[in-house]
């Protein structure tokens, strides 16, 4: 949520975000981008970058092609936050009445 909240404010722009209930993956249209590209590359072996990066930008999805890019950075996982530091970061978010787990917005505040 860090992240989001210091991509807002770096970006000047607002974010709202919607979670798809566990198991729910019928829903989330990035799921049929998902099976487009499963069926384009139609069980190739995917043994390079080099492979994946061309399968992904020769696909369309409703006659669009994506923009692939590679992003070779590693990204720290298992972040932590401290309770004052997510106190400050949840100031910043707004969760949806009913919603709170699975939708939210995040204002940009300038």
């Amino acid at each position: 949520m860090k992240r989001i909240v210091d991509f807002v404010e770096k970006e000047k722009i607002e974010i709202e975000l919607a979670y798809y209930p566990p198991y729910h993956s019928k829903y989330n249209p990035i799921e049929r981008v998902w099976g487009v590209l499963e069926k384009h590359w139609n069980g190739t072996l995917l043994d390079s970058v080099s492979k994946v990066m061309g399968f992904a930008k020769s696909m369309t999805y409703n006659g669009i092609s994506p923009i692939v890019k590679l992003i070779d950075k590693v990204y720290p996982t298992g972040v932590k936050l401290s309770k004052l530091e997510m106190d400050e970061v949840e100031d910043k978010i707004i969760r949806l009445h009913g919603l709170e787990k699975w939708a939210l917005f995040v204002p940009y505040r300038g």
